[in-house]
């Protein structure tokens, strides 16, 4: 079969978006072996058009206008465990649930994961984010990362070391964002104490009765947590249209804090990490006048979690720019700190507020 022959347009892509915004994309084809991700890259480069690599689609902002390229799906499936002494290698394909993997590791009792467990998405995706919640990253148990280098036109396998993971960063995120297609992701594991050093789900375990708690114990802690705050998605919970966290929880210098206690009128919480203090963005937002359940035409504010921006029912992706930018402005106008935004903005070109939203 030939490759136009897979290839199809104007396809409409707020359907594949958790937030439902965007338009569509003017080619759009789906990747379910190695083979289709470099047939898609010949097949864009020969016509000179972008390609965008969609995953689970659960972290992005997609223009009204759509994406004027090829969309290239991810949907490569596939996992293996194997046990090599006390550690488990575990492979999983791109296209894989992010959940689905998590529930697997788990059932196994393997720690490392677990922390992780509710985070919408695909497999592909986490590496690029370096996902993490609840005292985990998703980096901390990469052990290699198999992708197609379209500078190169080959695959290779890049050793977690190589992959430059950081806060809610990676070299896939930062400092290459368009020269790779994940393909695979492979961790190491072993079987061990979960882990529990995020105070929610201390809080959480202990409300449980739980006095040795089990990966399993902790999967359940951190999924209804997720839940109670909107981060699960859920068809039946509106609060949940969203992408997950829009703002990262920014690191300032003990000064920065102190001053931003005082123009709060009381002491900010926040803990020690390397370069800084990490202040919930959270807090920051709810104390720039912006409370749970604010809305703004067809978006607002979750009314479980003051990070998500929730679509409320036909909204645009210009209606998420203008509240994402309110909030931005408003936060650094009451307390100095420019919020940095988590997701991935697609098909926005030289547009002002994506410019502003993006800048530190």
């Amino acid at each position: 079969m030939s490759v136009l022959s897979v290839v199809h347009a104007d396809v409409p892509l707020s359907p594949l978006s958790t937030l439902g915004v965007g338009g569509r994309a003017a080619w759009f084809r789906t990747a379910r072996h190695d083979a289709d991700v470099a047939d898609a890259q010949e097949w864009s480069a020969s016509r000179g058009i972008p390609m965008f690599v969609l995953g689970g689609g659960s972290n992005l902002v997609i223009a009204d206008e759509g994406f004027d390229g090829l969309v290239l799906r991810i949907a490569l499936e596939g996992r293996s465990f194997e046990s090599r002494g006390e550690e488990t290698i575990v492979r999983a394909a791109a296209g894989e649930s992010w959940d689905a993997v998590v529930e697997a590791t788990v059932a196994r009792q393997l720690a490392g994961l677990e922390c992780l467990s509710g985070i919408p998405g695909t497999v592909g995706g986490t590496p690029i984010q370096n996902v993490g919640a609840y005292g985990q990253e998703v980096g901390d148990s990469i052990a290699r990362v198999d992708a197609f280098d379209r500078s190169t036109g080959a695959m290779v396998a890049l050793a977690g070391a190589e992959c430059r993971f950081s806060y809610r960063m990676s070299r896939f995120k930062r400092d290459e964002p368009d020269r790779f297609v994940i393909c695979a992701v492979t961790f190491n594991l072993r079987r061990g104490a979960p882990s529990m050093t995020y105070p929610d789900v201390v809080r959480a375990l202990g409300a449980s009765g739980s006095h040795a708690p089990t990966v399993a114990d902790v999967r359940d802690a951190v999924l209804a947590i997720r839940r109670s705050k909107g981060m699960v998605v859920d068809a039946a919970d509106p609060d949940s249209r969203s992408v997950g966290s829009f703002f990262m929880n920014p690191v300032v210098s003990e000064a920065q804090r102190e001053e931003i206690s005082r123009r709060a009128g009381e002491p900010s919480p926040g803990f020690v990490v390397t370069g800084g203090v990490k202040l919930p963005a959270a807090w920051l937002i709810e104390r720039a006048g912006f409370a749970r359940g604010f809305g703004d035409g067809a978006v607002g504010i979750s009314t479980k979690h003051p990070l998500a921006l929730v679509n409320r029912g036909g909204a645009a992706a210009a209606d998420v720019l203008r509240l994402a930018t309110t909030i931005k402005r408003q936060v650094l106008d009451r307390f100095g700190v420019p919020l940095r935004t988590e997701p991935v903005f697609v098909g926005f070109d030289n547009n002002d507020a994506v410019s502003y939203l993006r800048s530190a």
